[in-house]
C-alpha cells in the first residue's frame, strides 16, 4: 500500500503554478504565512512534551531527523532547519521543490528538497514527521498516512493539520475564502477534508495512536490561533501504537 500513488496531478499542477510567490506573505500564499506561526507553536509545544526539551531551548531539534511531506517552497522547513533539524523536504511540484531549494540556498539553510511519491522514496528513521494541509489533496488516503507512518522512526513524533469536514467550512474555507480571493480558487475541496475521527481511524490502521486535537480558528481579534474549535481546521499529534 505504501508504494500506490497518492499524487493527483491536478493538485501538484495548482501548487506548481503558485511556486512563484510562496514566500511573499501579501501574495497567494498569504493564509499560509498567517498559518504557519500557529503551527509552529502547537509544533513547539509537541517537541518540548514528546523528548523533554526545554522550552526556552534555541535548537530542541539538534541531532535529530525532520520530515517534512507536501513541503510546498519550504515555509516550515525553514524554521524545523533552525530549530536544529537535520529536514528533509518532499512536494509532489518540481516548481515548488526548485522555488525552496532556492530559497533555502539564499538563507544558508542545508535542507534536503526531494520531488516525487512519499511511499517511492525510500524515507525512513525520522524522528519528527509533518504533512501540514495535505492530506486533503492526496489521491490515496490510507496509503499516504501507511508511507508516513513507515518515514516514522520507532519512538517518533508525527504532526499533522487538515481542515475539517462540516458545513462551516465549506461555507467559510471554500466559499467565503476563495470568492473573496484570500486563497486561491480551486485550492479546496471540500468532500476531501478529512473529520478528526476519520484521521484517527487512518492513523489507527497504520498502526499511530492519536493525540487530542487542537482546533485553528479565527476571529477578527487573534487572527488565526490554536484553539478547542476545530469547525474550521485542526492540528494533532500521532505516535506509534505502545
Amino acid at each position: 500500500m505504501a508504494n500506490a500513488t497518492t499524487i493527483k496531478p491536478e493538485e501538484a499542477a495548482h501548487f506548481g503554478r503558485l511556486a512563484a510567490d510562496w514566500w511573499d506573505p501579501k501574495g497567494s500564499s498569504a493564509m499560509l504565512h498567517r498559518l504557519n506561526p500557529v503551527r509552529l507553536g502547537f509544533l513547539r509545544e509537541a517537541i518540548d512534551a514528546h523528548w523533554g526539551t526545554d522550552s526556552r531551548a534555541i535548537r530542541p531539534l539538534a541531532g535529530m531527523r525532520v520530515l517534512d511531506v507536501g513541503c510546498g517552497a519550504g515555509l516550515l522547513c525553514e524554521p524545523l532547519a533552525r530549530l536544529g533539524g537535520t529536514v528533509t523536504g518532499v512536494d509532489a511540484a518540481e516548481e515548488n521543490i526548485a522555488v525552496a531549494k532556492a530559497h533555502a540556498a539564499g538563507a544558508g539553510l542545508a535542507i534536503d528538497y526531494r520531488c516525487g511519491e512519499i511511499g517511492a522514496l525510500g524515507l525512513s528513521g525520522h524522528d519528527l514527521v509533518t504533512a501540514m494541509e495535505v492530506i486533503e489533496h492526496v489521491a490515496d488516503k490510507p496509503a499516504f498516512i501507511a508511507a508516513l507512518a513507515k518515514a516514522l522512526s520507532p519512538g517518533g513524533l508525527m504532526v499533522l493539520s487538515c481542515p475539517n469536514r462540516t458545513p462551516q467550512s465549506r461555507l467559510l474555507l471554500v466559499e467565503g475564502a476563495e470568492r473573496l480571493g484570500m486563497v486561491p480558487r480551486g485550492t479546496h475541496h471540500w468532500d476531501d477534508f478529512v473529520t478528526p475521527d476519520e484521521l484517527r481511524e487512518l492513523l489507527g490502521q497504520a498502526g499511530l495512536a492519536m493525540g487530542q486535537p487542537r482546533g485553528i480558528a479565527w476571529s477578527p481579534a487573534k487572527g488565526l490561533h490554536l484553539s478547542g474549535d476545530m469547525a474550521l481546521n485542526f492540528i494533532v499529534t500521532a505516535r506509534a501504537k505502545a
